[in-house]
């Protein structure tokens, strides 16, 4: 078993889950359902990470273990984001690095991998020379987890954020990144520490053989 926490990279983007690899609710102007994959678009996802990257720079992080994707987590300039202009809250600076969403895998959570993940894209921006960094926080926890494209603002609040600029439902937070010495922890050696429930390995899919005898086959 092989864990890896590194930058999110242009061919990770189709190793994500279904329904975050092209989803771009945030890349994505005017309002839209706060569900993702409620606006996908594999290709705009694709051109958004290029000139983001290319611009700006690294914009987000994934956690793998072995080739398997454990969770990720997005951030950019606001500007960036333009579905954040349909929030009630949203920011007053574009410059400012806007966590947009962190995704762990089901059976990965409640390890510690979230927190994780959070605190490698802090350091990551620390190191950058960002002063803040901002994220819309979701004050209800949605019946569906996996089609959140907002992180918990308790999440949030465990993790040092405060509210920015309050909201009933999606309030906008920050954070101080005020030294690089607190993000100096060796996030790689906490992630190969969490321990995860036994994963079972994704089975190969269904094969249909062709003959008199046919039939379905598992490889």
């Amino acid at each position: 078993m092989t864990r890896k926490l590194r930058p999110l990279s242009f061919g990770d983007l189709s190793r994500l889950p279904a329904s975050c690899g092209g989803c771009v609710f945030w890349e994505s102007a005017g309002r839209r359902e706060p569900v993702c994959g409620s606006v996908c678009d594999t290709e705009l996802a694709q051109a958004w990470h290029r000139r983001v990257t290319d611009e700006w720079g690294e914009c987000g992080r994934v956690a793998y273990e072995d080739d398997e994707v454990l969770g990720f987590i997005k951030y950019a300039p606001s500007v960036y984001f333009p579905q954040t202009a349909s929030f009630a809250a949203g920011p007053a600076d574009p410059a400012v690095p806007l966590i947009a969403c962190l995704h762990v895998a089901a059976d990965a959570r409640h390890h510690g991998l979230g927190s994780v993940l959070l605190r490698a894209a802090l350091r990551d921006l620390a190191m950058r020379g960002e002063r803040r960094v901002e994220a819309f926080g979701a004050v209800h926890k949605p019946a569906v987890l996996e089609e959140s494209p907002l992180l918990g603002m308790d999440f949030l609040i465990r993790n040092g954020f405060t509210v920015a600029r309050s909201d009933p439902l999606y309030p906008l937070l920050k954070l101080d990144l005020k030294s690089l010495a607190m993000w100096t922890e060796n996030l790689e050696s906490v992630f190969e520490s969490l321990r995860f429930p036994l994963r079972v390995p994704k089975r190969a899919p269904v094969t249909w053989m062709k003959g008199p005898m046919e039939g379905p086959t598992h490889g």
